[in-house]
């Protein structure tokens, strides 16, 4: 991909002040103003991380039920005013119920007690009160009318050079351009793991993927199928559960990776619906190169070849045995020879029964708790997802709802419909990150024609960077990370952990506004949490920070000192955002060989190793100068930097205070929780017989 430019992007603006109209005009003075502010500002208390002077605490949400203090959470957005004004079903209502029921028994009201209105007209006012003392009704309702939609939007293996707004001149992503210019765009913006099963548990918990197990360990780094019985534990909590618990509608669509079942194939333990999702539609899995038939093995590759070859050369021991019966040359009886075949033929029954069906078994659709395509058709699943996405912003847009739009674009095999093949500078990669554009525009569309823009709190990013690895004859299948170095896989260098971060709510956060703090895909956890009136958890070590503050402007830094990167279970860096001075260190005690030796990747493997011999322990340390050096060219020494000892000795210290705060769990991805389980696997019809196609009714009410 090296013709893609990272220079002047198209349609993004990297101007660093607000432009467009100013969040909260004409909310200068009253109640409303202060009400807005108060929200803005992250009234409440959140979960701390026990890191002393470290780790300074955050603003956190409000405290107390959904109900109350309404004026204290939400801010009035265009759009949202109107809301109040008229309300969801029209009429005019810029009160509660009861505050209606109440203007309407004052003196010389309409309707009121002793008023001037018809007699029929002056009792008018009991029914409207006595339903607003039917509990919960006129809270509900008040509740609903400030709380903002939440639409999440993530890519799977995107690069964030990949975009306009990112430096990207040659690749056409006008939709996600448009959402940078008219909203905030992160320059720092950093996945918590740099693959995608971690990467995601980490995103909806707010957690560092291995504090729930959901990390590796000298293992696999991902989970492999939908018949294992790993997945995200039953007891994390999700920002889909507590917006539920909110009132909200949550949906999500497209792109689980986060376990199905634990012990049978209906218990649903790490289905989405049981954690805080009410609707699903998607891949419980992922993508991968086993969905398009003709495509080569990516499920377990190396453990596949390696099981084929032993079953080649067990079965041409048991044919050599047995022509050397027939000819005489060995005095061997026939029970022992077909004994042995026997043995051979299990053997490769046992292993053939999942590698042999990777298709059948991960590549299916599910509706909640239902498969509905199995194996699923690639060439139509870019629109069932639209679909699906559309039909559920229509069906909720009366009431506050969340939607992650889990993308399967731009994850390998890079399926693209017929409208974006060949239209691309960047051959079928690119061909499908023009697709996702537009995919990605249909939904905002959908948004708008809906009347929900002004109320929405929009959000887009990637799981982690983009796949350097990924390449055949016909050229890069991956993404581009920019001037970064390294890619997916690698936890350390920015390249695979750098990702995209747009957020838009108009009227409320600043058109046009970039910001250069270093946040992570954590803080997305505790931001909308705070936006849905929820309460971050107080039982648990919660890493995310909320981004409210930063995103209004009334913070000027992220309230990350250190932020910590993993890969696997290794602490490969660690960064400081030292705030006084700007500058920003990183430090690396682990980076990947890369192979071949001088290339940016490790060609031939996948994706980097996290431990043993394909990495270096660097003592001391690395250090680089991320705001002068952000393409990590050159390292920093104590003779060239006269800081060297301070800063390596200073996040040292912080790498031992995080270190406190960490407690052994049960991992996801040991072999027993990793490998197929045929009584685990979702299935529709008998199994093993498992084949449906698509319903054409696909309606949802």
């Amino acid at each position: 991909m090296g013709g893609r430019s990272w220079g002047a992007g198209r349609g993004c603006g990297h101007q660093e002040g607000p432009r467009g109209r100013v969040p909260g005009e004409g909310l200068t003075h009253g109640p409303r103003a202060r009400a807005l502010q108060r929200l803005l500002q992250g009234r409440g208390s959140s979960a701390e991380i026990p890191h002393g002077r470290l780790h300074p605490s955050v603003p956190g949400v409000r405290q107390g039920p959904a109900e109350t203090g309404l004026q204290d959470r939400f801010p009035e957005a265009p759009g949202r005013q109107e809301v109040r004004r008229r309300g969801r079903d029209g009429r005019r209502g810029p009160r509660s119920c009861a505050s209606r029921a109440l203007a309407a028994m004052a003196p010389g009201a309409p309707g009121a007690p002793g008023g001037r209105s018809a007699p029929a007209a002056r009792h008018s006012w009991w029914p409207l009160l006595l339903l607003c003392l039917l509990p919960g009704t006129c809270q509900l309702k008040a509740a609903n009318a400030f709380k903002p939609n939440i639409l999440l939007i993530m890519a799977d293996d995107l690069g964030i050079g990949d975009l306009g707004c990112y430096g990207n001149s040659t690749l056409r992503t006008p939709n996600i351009d448009r959402l940078a210019e008219e909203g905030v765009r992160l320059t720092q913006h950093l996945a918590a793991a740099p693959l995608c099963t971690p990467s995601r548990s980490s995103f909806l918990t707010g957690r560092h993927s291995f504090r729930s197990g959901m990390e590796a360990h000298d293992g696999y780094r991902a989970l492999q199928w939908n018949g294992a019985s790993g997945g995200l534990p039953e007891n994390e909590t999700t920002f889909a559960r507590i917006l539920q618990q909110q009132g909200y509608a949550t949906g999500l669509i497209g792109k689980w990776h986060q376990g199905v079942n634990c012990e049978s194939r209906t218990d649903h333990c790490h289905h989405p619906l049981n954690h805080g999702f009410d609707y699903f539609y998607g891949m419980p899995f992922t993508l991968v190169n086993d969905c398009y038939p003709d495509r080569p093995p990516e499920v377990d590759a190396t453990t596949r070849a390696k099981l084929w070859l032993s079953t080649q050369m067990a079965a041409l021991a048991v044919l050599t045995i047995a022509v050397g019966k027939v000819c005489g040359l060995i005095s061997v009886s026939w029970k022992v020879v077909l004994g042995a075949a026997s043995l051979v033929f299990l053997f490769f029954v046992s292993w053939y029964a999942s590698f042999g069906f990777v298709r059948r078994w991960n590549c299916i659709l599910m509706r909640n708790h239902d498969v509905t395509e199995q194996p699923m058709d690639l060439e139509r699943t870019t629109s069932h997802m639209l679909r699906e996405a559309v039909s559920y912003i229509e069906r909720n847009k009366h009431q506050p709802f969340l939607l992650f739009l889990s993308l399967l674009h731009v994850h390998i095999p890079l399926v693209t419909t017929k409208q974006f093949l060949g239209k691309s500078q960047h051959g079928l990669y690119g061909d499908n990150v023009e697709e996702m554009d537009w995919l990605v525009g249909e939904v905002l569309n959908a948004i708008e024609e809906n009347g929900l823009k002004n109320t929405t709190f929009t959000y887009f990013t990637s799981d982690h960077g983009g796949h350097l690895e990924a390449r055949d004859e016909r050229g890069q299948l991956g993404g581009w990370n920019g001037i970064f170095r390294g890619g997916k896989g690698m936890g350390g260098w920015e390249g695979g952990i750098r990702v995209p971060g747009i957020f838009r709510w108009p009227g409320v956060l600043p058109a046009g506004r970039v910001i250069h703090e270093p946040t992570s895909l954590m803080d997305v956890f505790p931001t909308v949490v705070q936006l849905g009136g929820g309460e971050v958890p107080q039982d648990r070590v919660i890493d995310g920070r909320s981004l409210v503050p930063l995103l209004r402007g009334a913070a000027e830094h992220s309230a990350h000192e250190f932020l910590f990167h993993y890969c696997g279970k290794y602490l490969h860096a660690a960064r400081w955002h030292e705030k006084d001075s700007g500058r920003l260190w990183k430090v690396h005690y682990m980076t990947p060989r890369f192979h071949p030796k001088g290339a940016g990747a490790c060609y031939g493997r996948g994706v980097c190793p996290c431990s043993g011999d394909g990495v270096t322990q660097h003592s001391p340390p690395l250090l680089f100068e991320l705001s002068r050096d952000p393409s990590e060219a050159r390292p920093l020494s104590p003779d060239s930097e006269p800081l060297y000892n301070m800063v390596v000795a200073q996040v040292g210290e912080a790498v031992e205070q995080h270190r406190k705060t960490l407690s052994p769990v049960p991992t996801q991805f040991s072999l027993s929780n990793i490998i197929w389980k045929p009584w685990l696997q979702p299935c529709c019809g008998t199994f093993p017989f498992c084949a449906c196609g698509q319903d054409e009714d696909h309606s949802e009410t």
